[in-house]
């Protein structure tokens, strides 16, 4: 098999890559390791998706069936229920792929778009103390068996972190007639969305619990007891604040981690922060032809902004592979300066500067009210103003190319306004 742009994932993210790079001189494949297409959206049957890329709400199915039919009739190849088991870069890309259908194949590929979303951290990766019964489970996986398979994982649950799917997980057990005793959170601030905070734990009376966490579990076979305990500001146990509930199940909602391990062996340039690859504006890696975009790049908050990076990966894999010569790079970074936690893209391109740069940021502090400052051989260059800033919400700002004073690096600062 040989093709133009491979994308791997077939979610929010690889289907408007798709469809941003159709070209007739293109031949396209998106593989998929599930038996459809949409991803993650399958299982997100609530609503509040859209609102920015149609300007309706519409529930996560239905964003992704309009992604869905927009393929259809166009000459663009799909392969479900196919995994990639080993990716190589020669001259080419070589793909080797897995598939119940078509058993082992291979596939070259002249580039290469990463779209695998993320995956959801489990209770090892906080090492949570304690006896390991059955009844702790990511909540994403909660999810599925849910609004997928139909099986209820619980009738008394607690869920630790305030990630957005475990806010919305506990809405919908509540809905579903289970008891949601509370959701305890590590950090002084919600690591969700406001709108869910109301929507999902206000509307409910579900309490949240911050600077809090799970320090002891009990259980013989399945969950009985958790005990949560009140954190200092080092996150050490408050001896004598200790909560104990009795439950038969516990959702974790711990944090998501960019899927992109499988390309390790392209020795891909990694963010320590994001755990993804480093990228250009483009969205391009170090390794030539190499571009990931959505979860799979970092963790986004709303599925459109998912999709607009998506577009974004697709445009610029297409305006790659249909130019003819390819220009050295002229590489900076964008560093993130006070208050700011990690930016995307990572690079400036000064070679390639041809449009505005779409940063996406977070920081590392609640603010009121604050500015953004863009800085540049220690002029600030640009200035926004922002309120009600979180860790929990992406922050975006635009470089225009006519902003930069030169081809320096540049950093992004954020200052509190009292």
């Amino acid at each position: 098999m040989k093709t133009d742009l491979t994308i791997i994932g077939g979610g929010a993210a690889g289907l408007a890559a798709a469809l941003s790079a159709i070209d007739p001189q293109l031949n396209i494949l998106i593989i998929e390791r599930e038996p459809r297409l949409g991803g993650i959206l399958n299982q997100c049957i609530h609503n509040g998706f859209g609102l920015h890329m149609f300007q309706e709400e519409l529930t996560g199915p239905e964003y992704a069936n309009r992604f869905i039919e927009a393929l259809k009739d166009k000459h663009i190849e799909i392969l479900l229920g196919t995994t990639v088991i080993d990716i190589q870069k020669k001259t080419d890309f070589e793909i080797t792929l897995t598939s119940e259908a078509n058993g082992y194949q291979h596939l070259t590929s002249k580039a290469v778009i990463i779209a695998s979303g993320c995956y959801e951290r489990t209770r090892g990766a906080v090492q949570i103390p304690g006896e390991r019964p059955k009844g702790i489970m990511p909540a994403g996986s909660a999810q599925r068996y849910l609004n997928m398979e139909g099986y209820l994982v619980g009738k008394r649950v607690f869920i630790l972190g305030s990630g957005d799917i475990g806010l919305i997980m506990a809405r919908r057990m509540t809905l579903e007639g289970a008891q949601v005793l509370g959701v305890a959170e590590l950090m002084p601030y919600s690591n969700g969305l406001t709108r869910n905070i109301v929507q999902c734990l206000n509307d409910f009376d579900i309490p949240l619990y911050l600077s809090h966490t799970v320090t002891d579990i009990k259980g013989k076979d399945i969950l009985e007891q958790i005990t949560i305990q009140q954190v200092d500001d080092k996150f050490e146990p408050i001896p004598g604040t200790e909560k104990v509930f009795e439950v038969d199940t516990l959702l974790l909602s711990i944090g998501l981690i960019p899927d992109v391990g499988l390309f390790d062996s392209l020795q891909m340039k990694k963010s320590p922060i994001t755990k993804s690859a480093i990228v250009d504006q483009t969205l391009m890696t170090n390794v030539e032809g190499l571009f990931v975009c959505g979860n799979a790049l970092h963790v986004h908050d709303l599925v459109d902004w998912v999709s607009k990076e998506g577009e974004k990966a697709g445009k610029t894999a297409k305006a790659y592979l249909l130019k003819q010569k390819h220009e050295e790079k002229d590489l900076k970074s964008i560093t993130p300066g006070s208050n700011i936690r990690y930016v995307v893209p990572h690079l400036i391109d000064y070679n390639h500067l041809t449009e505005p740069i779409q940063c996406a940021f977070r920081v590392t502090k609640k603010m009121a009210q604050g500015q953004f400052k863009v800085v540049q051989n220690g002029e600030v260059i640009l200035l926004k103003k922002a309120k009600h800033i979180a860790p929990a919400e992406m922050e975006n700002l635009i470089i225009k190319p006519e902003d930069l004073k030169s081809k320096d690096p540049i950093e992004i600062h954020l200052e509190e306004i009292v």
